[in-house]
Order: structure tokens, then C-alpha cells, then sequence
């Protein structure tokens, strides 16, 4: 992968968006290194997730939609956001990087470890800080509250 990847907030990842099917994926980044199936009880929920460990993400594909792309988690240092490196920006940077594109701090939480994660619930993006640094960032679909996924075009 060349160029570096880019989040493209509530649309998609890269060239991708959300909504495409694994077959799409598969021949933008080729086969995953990993697969895995995660599942959520609690949440009724079940993905499979495509483990791309030298790229520096992994792509979700919800089973209860159809297995559709919805949601990455990445950990690639040369990520960008808004045209922003994003795992170069502190906290508040990225505060203030979100602002001013419209998307407000909606949630902080920090765990018993240490990780800190903050959350713009409006942009569906999570980041987590240790130590002041940015480990990852998850972003996605926004579920509605009737837990309908909204794929833009």
C-alpha cells in the first residue's frame, strides 16, 4: 500500500466504502493475513474481521448486514485525517482537529490500565492514548438507534 491510508469519516477507508462486500475489499488489498469472527452476546452482534497486520489495520464485515464492510480499527502511524497524521496529534490537537470539521467530543473514558480512549459517538470514531500517544483508532457506520446502517454513496 503506497500511499498512506486515509479515513474518510461516516463515508469509508482508503478507495472503500462502507457497505462493500469482501470480494471488493479482497481485490483492493488482497487476501487478509488473518480472519478471525468475533461475537458479542451482550449485543446480539457478530463480525468478521480481516486482519491486514502489515498495513497496519483490520476491516469489519457485519454479519447481521449481509457481511458488508462496516467499521476499521487501525494502528498505521502514517494514517491520515483531515489531511492530519493523525497518530501525530495529542489529545487535544485531535479535539480541536474534530471541532473544527464539525464533530464534538462526546465521550472520555480511561481504564484501570491506563488506556485512555476518546470518543466523537457523531463521526463513529474512537481513539485510545496511552502514555499521551495515539495506539488506534476504530471508526464506522453510525447505528442508528433503530439499528438501521446508513451506507452513503
Amino acid at each position: 500500500m503506497p500511499e498512506p491510508p486515509i479515513i474518510k469519516l461516516l463515508k469509508g477507508f482508503c478507495s472503500i466504502s462502507f457497505g462493500e462486500t469482501r470480494e471488493n475489499i479482497k481485490a483492493i488489498f488482497g487476501e487478509p493475513e488473518e480472519m478471525q469472527t468475533l461475537t458479542d452476546d451482550i449485543l446480539n452482534t457478530s463480525s468478521l474481521v480481516y486482519h491486514y497486520w502489515d498495513l497496519g489495520f483490520s476491516l469489519f464485515f457485519d454479519n447481521n448486514k449481509n457481511q458488508t464492510f462496516s467499521s476499521v480499527e487501525i494502528d498505521n502511524k502514517d494514517t491520515l485525517l483531515f489531511d492530519v497524521k493523525l497518530f501525530s496529534l495529542k489529545e487535544k490537537e485531535l479535539i480541536e482537529l474534530m471541532k473544527a470539521n464539525g464533530f464534538a467530543l462526546t465521550d472520555t473514558e480511561t481504564h484501570e490500565w491506563g488506556e485512555k480512549r476518546i470518543s466523537f459517538d457523531n463521526a463513529g470514531l474512537d481513539c485510545y492514548y496511552e502514555n499521551h500517544k495515539l495506539v488506534s483508532a476504530n471508526f464506522g457506520v453510525v447505528d442508528a438507534e433503530n439499528n438501521f446502517y446508513y451506507f452513503p454513496n
